[in-house]
């Protein structure tokens, strides 16, 4: 009996663990993308040629 409490334990334990881990994979995978979408419009605006453009 004490077994079977243990075990039940510890298996909560491990799902609160993952889900607590998916969520923070989740916040960083967002945050990735909101910078990089920050990052690649503020480049494409300053953007310059390494060329000097022709008449």
């Amino acid at each position: 009996m004490f077994e079977i409490e243990l075990y039940r334990l510890r298996h909560d334990e491990l799902i609160r663990r993952a889900e607590a881990e998916r969520r923070v994979r989740e916040a960083v995978r967002v945050r990735r993308g909101t910078a990089a979408r920050g990052a690649e419009h503020e480049s494409h605006t300053r953007r310059r040629s390494w060329f000097a453009r022709t008449a």
